[in-house]
């Protein structure tokens, strides 16, 4: 790279992180606690698992390692967006870093939302679709690459959304027990992590979309990432 445009890079990015210092702290701070919890609710109930062999509490598991690799590339995505003040991820082109970084966010947030899933419906489905839930996750990554239109983007991840929300649903319906407050505030805790993976996923594709209630997006998020992991911890005798 000649020595000017070396320069002048330099300068953007310096003056990238002098305007959003307070953003890119916050989007660390955001990211961190998102993975830390994700990280020790996976490990957290790695025992549990290991007793019981229960397949729900598998993919449970492997949900939220998936979780931790989203975040962990969100915020990556975000740093770019803030150092090089470019408002969307394709604008960033050097070594293809802002399109590979968004297909591997792409790809780990749906797993962890197929592997949620599978928690839920694992009785019903065979392993084999699990094969198809990856198949399913590249190709919504790669369409997120491809893809230039930001409406087909939202559109594709809404009717992703609505079609895992009536899933669990029914699941829930079909599933009364005696353990039915146990059952519907784990329904309430699954919704809300579906609510807030969409809402993040907006966020990254249309960055702009939540400026005024980012703040608030981001402290309801880490709300429910700690009662899940307050429940587990909880669960194990950890809490």
């Amino acid at each position: 790279m000649p020595p000017g445009i070396r320069q002048l890079a330099g300068q953007g990015i310096m003056q990238g992180l002098g305007m959003a210092g307070g953003g890119f702290g916050t989007e660390l701070i955001y990211s961190f606690i998102i993975i830390i919890a994700s990280l020790m609710i996976y490990f957290g109930t790695r025992e549990l698992y290991n007793l019981t062999s229960h397949k729900g509490i598998k993919y449970f598991r492997q949900a939220f390692l998936f979780f931790a690799i989203a975040y962990f590339f969100r915020s990556f995505i975000k740093s770019i967006l803030i150092i090089f003040n470019v408002s969307a991820v394709r604008e960033f082109t050097p070594l293809i870093f802002g399109p590979i970084s968004l297909f591997l966010f792409m790809y780990s947030s749906s797993m962890a939302i197929f592997y949620l899933l599978y928690s839920v419906m694992y009785k019903k489905w065979n392993s084999n679709k699990i094969f198809w839930f990856h198949i399913l996750a590249v190709l919504i990554a790669l369409t997120s690459v491809l893809t230039k239109d930001l409406r087909v983007h939202v559109g594709m991840n809404i009717f992703l959304f609505l079609l895992v929300t009536l899933i669990v649903c029914l699941a829930y319906l079909e599933s009364r027990t005696k353990t039915k407050e146990h059952k519907y505030n784990l329904f309430v805790i699954y919704q809300l992590l579906f609510i807030f993976w969409i809402l993040n996923i907006i966020d990254i594709l249309v960055p702009n979309f939540f400026r005024v209630f980012q703040l608030l997006l981001y402290l309801a998020s880490i709300a429910i990432f700690l009662i899940v992991l307050y429940k587990v911890l909880k669960k194990t005798g950890a809490a």
